[in-house]
């Protein structure tokens, strides 16, 4: 009867408090929650002999109540919750699709119509909404209206109203803006062929009429244009070094990296430089308030990612990047070093001289800090420390003895930025950048046969203050501001043995001012940007005036046409002067204008163009021309004929550029082509007109990726015809021990061709931790793509080198987050 009579007391319910009042004294604890939220609740009576982890269990199988263990003597009780809404765009009244919304330890994502849902754990969870172009909402779910699925406007950033015209323009996370920009925000980033990380200068070229002709990064070409001609900026600080591995891989840390906006033409006019195209990389503007971590390792290196708050009112990011040769020397890793040393003095050397201990590493290190003491200030300070370091030793042996040297060429940057923004009022507002940019390229070539040490060193120092004031008053909007700029350039040579020194260092210094108007309707079926450049450098006295316009103009519900228009001009520029600079690793040093044999470089453009987008089709078709002026055949690569040619010209590049793009549920598939022809103009030379050396006249990328919760797959096509060319006269090669070229350029290298894939696995390990696990293949069917050639002479007979692109390349990267 005893059995049968406990057997019915545990199979009948009693209030919660009860269980709780018996387990606090039993296990010498106290609940914390709302009076009255378990007022109404009754639950099965709990054995004693259960432990306090088991009976919480328990309780919370029976409950559905949330119990958070926030100490050994607490515990609190709250209750879940669901909260929904619909995310609208205040200027255009219309929804926020792709829109991110973060709990504690759920997330969504916004719907076509905006609408969103997310479980919380209780009325004091944080919840986050961010969409690019939008001021992030942070608030507490009590703060919602939790009767019904209600309507939430998400207003633009102050700084600039500038929406997301376009969502997935070519996959998702890549958009296009309404300032003309296409936008990369990496928080919803998929996968690109043949990459495994979110490498910002290896996505840009998945963009018409953006690729590099040697397959670098640090030699990148929009519409024809050289590297030096690209403007990269990272939270508003120029860069002058961009690659690691020499330009195989980004030197920007893809943790750090939050979006990305890339300008082919009708640039802002606070932006200078840049006279091809402008890539500006920015860190996550929100300060979080939750600590997040990230480790992660692939075969070329290891990182480490960490964002934490300082207080409710600012946050520090911080990320580091190294490579494992120290550790472990990885296939992938061989190739890739393969490819920066090939038909170098690392690689080969003369017979008696025999190469050792090559060791190659790098590292970089990014910090960001934001700090928002009131909702009228905003700080943010950046830091950043890049380094790519080679080594090798040479041996010379004979009969008598045995001599031992090391050659190095290091390449290294430390730049910094600080930015204030007092927001006035809803209207006006103002923005200050400091910033310092410090660049070093160093080589020490030790030559053991002539017992010789020659030190080669190219350095950059440039300083840069800027002022804006923006005012924004309904459908217009209104910029001035005042830029100045001080940039110092250093050149190096130093032989010890015949002693030769020469050291060249220049100084320029800019001042800008800078107005701009922007104007749009209401419904947004027509924009017009304006605005003006004034430059004037004070070593010339001279003054250089820049406008800028920008047009867009929907007609319908489908089709936008837009006109861009801008002069823009730059002071400095790269040249190659020997095949053998820096020991032929990086060939490229900068230099400052003199306003005579390096003239400054202006450039005018304008383009038009149609946009179609209908029912997951997209098409999008660009027409172009650009006029270059003031380049010198040092800046253009050279390395056949004119390849120590020292005079200056022009080059004129007309193009069209066209993307097709169908998106689907969980798929997008794209083409894209693009055709361009580019001219030089040099007077002094031989051909006064010839194709350019970046003149690839037919460029295509197909490509698929396909995404869901878990997976990302991706895989595509590169092909683009062969970069021109010289090649020796035939039956008259050779012309008083110098070779004698053909016609400049009417040859062309073989076609270029890539098959890459990639793919992706994100899982959840538990409520703390989540992974990542990736690979990819690069050139798939192993192509041996030749990138450049060029030609010596030995013994009477013209010898013919080639540099190729890099073979089958795969790679695996592993990432946790905390």
């Amino acid at each position: 009867m005893t059995c049968l009579h406990l057997n019915s007391q545990e199979n009948q319910k009693v209030p919660l408090s009860e269980v709780l009042s018996k387990i606090e004294t039993l296990h010498r604890i106290t609940f914390n929650y709302k009076s009255g939220l378990i007022d109404t609740i009754e639950v099965f009576p709990l054995q004693n002999k259960l432990s306090l982890p088991e009976k919480v269990k328990k309780l919370n199988e029976q409950t559905n109540l949330i119990f958070k263990k926030v100490s050994d003597a607490i515990i609190t009780i709250s209750k879940p919750i669901t909260i929904c809404g619909y995310l609208i765009d205040e200027f255009s009244e219309k929804p926020l699709q792709d829109a991110t919304i973060n709990g504690t330890l759920d997330y969504a994502i916004s719907d076509q119509n905006g609408y969103f849902e997310i479980k919380l754990n209780s009325e004091e969870e944080l919840v986050t909404i961010r969409h690019l172009g939008f001021i992030p909402i942070n608030r507490e779910a009590k703060l919602f209206n939790k009767e019904e699925c209600a309507s939430i406007i998400m207003f633009v950033q102050q700084e600039m109203i500038n929406p997301v015209m376009l969502q997935t323009y070519l996959i998702k996370g890549i958009d296009k803006k309404q300032d003309w920009s296409t936008a990369i925000d990496y928080s919803r980033f998929s996968l690109l062929p043949g990459l495994t990380e979110s490498d910002v200068l290896q996505t840009v070229q998945a963009l018409p009429s953006i690729l590099s002709v040697d397959e670098t990064v640090s030699n990148i070409n929009i519409r024809g244009g050289s590297n030096d001609q690209n403007l990269f900026l990272w939270d508003d600080i120029k860069m002058y070094q961009t690659g690691h591995f020499f330009g195989l891989i980004s030197s920007f840390n893809p943790s750090m990296t939050q979006t990305a906006s890339v300008i082919n033409n009708g640039s802002d006019v606070s932006y200078t430089d840049g006279t091809s195209g402008t890539i500006h990389m920015k860190t996550n503007e929100h300060i979080n308030s939750e600590f997040e971590g990230m480790f992660g390792l692939n075969f070329l290196n290891a990182e480490l990612f960490i964002d934490t708050p300082i207080g409710d009112k600012s946050s520090l990011q911080l990320a580091s990047r190294k490579s494992i040769d120290d550790l472990l020397r990885t296939p992938t890793y061989n190739v890739y070093f393969d490819r920066i040393t090939q038909d170098t003095e690392i690689q080969n050397n003369v017979s008696d001289v025999t190469n050792s201990n090559q060791e190659f590493n790098f590292y970089d290190t990014s910090l960001r800090w934001l700090y928002n003491p009131s909702d009228k200030n905003f700080f943010r300070l950046n830091f950043m420390l890049t380094n790519n370091n080679l080594s090798f030793n040479e041996s010379l042996n004979t009969n008598s003895f045995e001599r031992n040297r090391e050659s190095s060429v290091s390449q290294n940057s430390i730049v910094a930025g600080l930015s204030y923004i007092r927001q006035w009022d809803k209207k006006f507002s103002s923005t200050l950048n400091i910033t310092n940019s410090d660049y070093k390229l160093e080589a020490e070539n030790a030559d053991i046969i002539a017992e010789q040490l020659f030190l080669q060193r190219n350095s950059v120092s440039e300083t840069n203050l800027k002022f804006e004031n923006r005012y924004v008053k309904e459908l217009l909007q209104f910029k001035l501001g005042y830029n100045f700029t001080e940039t110092e350039i250093v050149n190096l040579n130093d032989i010890d043995l015949p002693r030769f020194v020469r050291r060249d260092e220049e100084v320029l210094r800019e001042h800008a001012l800078f107005g701009q108007a922007w104007y749009s309707t209401p419904s947004q079926d027509f924009s017009f940007r304006g605005g003006i450049r004034a430059n004037y450098i004070t070593e010339f006295n001279e003054l250089i005036i820049e406008p800028r316009v920008s047009v867009r103009k929907a007609i319908g519900n489908h089709i936008e046409i837009e006109a861009l228009g801008e002069f823009k001009h730059q002071s400095t520029s790269q040249i190659v002067n020997f095949q053998n600079d820096f020991l032929g690793i990086e060939k490229r040093r900068w230099q400052l204008t003199d306003n005579d044999s390096i003239p400054i470089i202006r450039s005018k453009q304008a383009s038009i163009g149609i946009l179609y987008n209908k029912k997951g089709w997209l098409a999008d078709a660009k027409a172009y021309y650009k006029n270059v002026d003031g380049i010198t055949t040092q800046s253009q690569s050279f390395t056949t004929k004119y390849e120590t040619a020292r005079t200056q010209g022009s080059y004129d590049a007309y193009g069209v550029e066209f993307l097709l793009r169908k998106k689907l549920e969980k798929l997008s598939t794209w083409f894209s082509y693009s055709f361009i022809k580019n001219i030089y103009t040099f007077q002094d030379l031989e051909e006064v007109e010839f194709a350019s050396n970046f003149d690839i006249t037919h460029s295509v990328t197909i490509g698929s990726t396909f995404s869901n919760k878990n997976w990302d797959i991706s895989a595509g096509l590169n092909y683009r015809k062969g970069k021109p060319t010289s090649i020796p006269l035939a039956d008259n090669e050779i012309i008083k021990e110098d070779i004698n070229f053909d016609i400049a350029n009417n040859e062309r290298l073989l076609d270029y061709m890539r098959v890459d894939a990639s793919a992706m696995y994100k899982f959840k390990i538990n409520n703390t931790f989540r992974s990542e696990i990736g690979a990819s293949v690069w050139n798939i069917m192993d192509r041996r793509n030749v990138i450049n050639n060029y030609y010596r002479i030995t013994d009477d007979t013209i010898n013919q080198f080639s540099r190729y692109s890099l073979g089958l390349t795969s790679n695996v990267v592993f990432k946790i987050y905390f």
